[in-house]
């Protein structure tokens, strides 16, 4: 599940690199050890993998992550649970684009994708039926990208997810 947090840091580095030769950076992310508190305990019944994290320089542009996942039993069709974020503090344009594409709702027989305004934050959630496998972004601050993925699980899950991650601690990080 490590596989779309780590396609969203290479995005965000490959366009904060192009970016950092236009304008000095003005924001510095967080350190990632600042970050790995807000990544919540496993639920009862639920084992947790050691939370991780890095805080990278990449071509003068530093990205911050942190990720933790979760499993509830053994074998391949175990609910799991993903949760990643992401500091893209240093790319406002980044921020910019990501929300701006966050407007649109769709439902099919498949699953839905569908905009989300938690606490005045935008999101957006996805869920595909067959795996039952959904994933849930918020932008917290407008600088954390909070991910949650699920697969295996019921669409109303990622709500329960999110709700273990206190994003009021998230947006008060600095």
């Amino acid at each position: 599940m490590k596989t779309a947090t780590t396609l969203l840091a290479l995005a965000l580095a490959l366009s904060a690199v192009s970016r950092a030769a236009e304008e000095p950076q003005l924001i510095e992310v967080v350190d990632f050890s600042k970050l790995l508190p807000v990544l919540p305990n496993p639920p009862d019944g639920w084992t947790a993998d050691k939370a991780e994290g890095s805080t990278d320089d990449v071509g003068g542009t530093k990205i911050t992550s942190v990720h933790r996942d979760y499993k509830k039993g053994d074998g391949d069709t175990a609910p799991t649970t993903s949760i990643s974020i992401l500091d893209s503090a240093a790319n406002p344009d980044y921020v910019a684009s990501t929300t701006a594409a966050w407007n649109m709702s769709t439902s099919t027989p498949e699953g839905y994708t569908k905009t989300l305004t938690i606490e005045g934050m935008p999101g957006f959630e996805t869920f595909e039926n067959e795996g039952k496998h959904g994933t849930l972004w918020l932008m917290v601050a407008k600088r954390y990208v909070l991910t949650i993925e699920t697969q295996n699980q019921e669409s109303k899950d990622l709500q329960e997810w999110l709700k273990r991650v206190d994003v009021k601690k998230l947006a008060a990080v600095k």
